[in-house]
């Protein structure tokens, strides 16, 4: 069920991905890659820092076809995309709990201790769509007020806790996906931000 759960993920990242390669006037080239930096770059990120190979496109080569399909599908059907903007907020939720539980998952497999666990979570929830927006010269989303990386965090902390301590690694996965889905989905209905910090320098920029 994940891995189904994970392969709608990739797709829906992939194709919000086009868009935002398409903001910007990329080329075909152009929106491939982002897509494929989107849905699969917080893995490929893991991975590499705690050197846990092969990477998931690399063992299962169809990822990359299943991701640039969808992106350029998504730019042939931009026009009506933008009336599903809902939808693929929606899926991209789905999608940030989905990547978070597998990244737990990844970290226990090679023993890493558990704060670990919930960052090697975060990282794969949400690296990929900080490294787009880079690409893209925009503010990650990770960096902005909107509840984005807490909902990881809490995804990590509650699948973890439940996996570590209470054992049955289905109910660990049941409980932090829907935990996790309703603070991220809560948080787009009502608009729910994290407390900002503002400074300004009285003195004024130069001085």
């Amino acid at each position: 069920m994940l891995h189904i759960l994970y392969i709608i993920a990739i797709t829906a990242e992939a194709m919000t991905a086009a868009l935002s390669a398409g903001r910007r006037d990329m080329d075909w080239v152009g929106v491939c890659i982002i897509a494929w930096i989107t849905a699969l770059g917080g893995g490929t990120i893991r991975n590499v820092l705690f050197g846990h190979y092969p990477m998931a496109w690399v063992e299962h080569p169809d990822y990359l076809l299943i991701t640039a399909g969808a992106a350029l599908f998504a730019a042939l059907i931009a026009s009506v995309m933008s009336r599903l903007r809902k939808l693929f907020l929606y899926l991209d939720a789905l999608g940030l709990v989905v990547f978070t539980i597998i990244g737990c998952q990844i970290a226990q497999e090679i023993h890493l201790p558990l704060i670990i666990v919930v960052f090697s979570g975060m990282i794969t929830g949400c690296a990929g769509g900080v490294m787009r927006d880079v690409l893209c010269n925009d503010i990650p989303l990770l960096l902005r007020k909107e509840i984005y990386a807490t909902a990881s965090i809490a995804t990590g902390i509650i699948y973890v806790a439940i996996a570590h301590w209470y054992g049955p690694t289905n109910i660990a996965i049941f409980a932090a996906a829907a935990i996790g889905l309703a603070i991220r989905l809560l948080s787009i209905r009502y608009g729910w931000h994290m407390p900002k910090f503002v400074y300004r320098d009285e003195h004024g920029e130069g001085h």
